[in-house]
């Protein structure tokens, strides 16, 4: 199984890790089926690995189908959800599963990972 580097907002890493996000949305599906584990990367201005969570299922449907089946632990307004997938055929959501808030944030050379991915990183090769 493998587990994936993936930079997500501050203010969403931590509705993740309060419980009250539990989809992660995605414009672009991973091209691996194996995806156990997502490892958070809050982007900036923490800049810093914070913790993990297993991945529970991905859902990838339109955007409307999407948000019907996810919107009440969306994690984000409607108005921000359907800004966000705009003009896109499909929309991924990640459901989050068993979370794991890291006692000390690590950098991203634990990982051997020199910059922040843009959208995604895999971790195992």
């Amino acid at each position: 199984m493998t587990k994936v580097l993936l930079s997500i907002k501050p203010e969403f890493v931590s509705k993740i890790f309060d419980g009250t996000k539990k989809y992660e949305f995605r414009k672009v599906l991973f091209k691996r089926d194996d995806i156990s584990t997502i490892v958070v990367y809050s982007s900036s201005p923490i800049c810093q690995v914070v913790g993990e969570f297993n991945v529970d299922e991905i859902l990838c449907d339109n955007a409307e189908s999407i948000w019907e089946r996810t919107k009440d632990y969306a994690g984000v307004t409607k108005e921000f959800y359907f800004t966000y997938f705009n003009g896109r055929e499909t929309a991924v959501a990640i459901k989050i599963g068993r979370i794991k808030k890291y006692k000390y944030p690590k950098k991203l050379s634990n990982f051997n990972v020199k910059k922040a991915p843009q959208s995604f990183y895999y971790l195992d090769k």
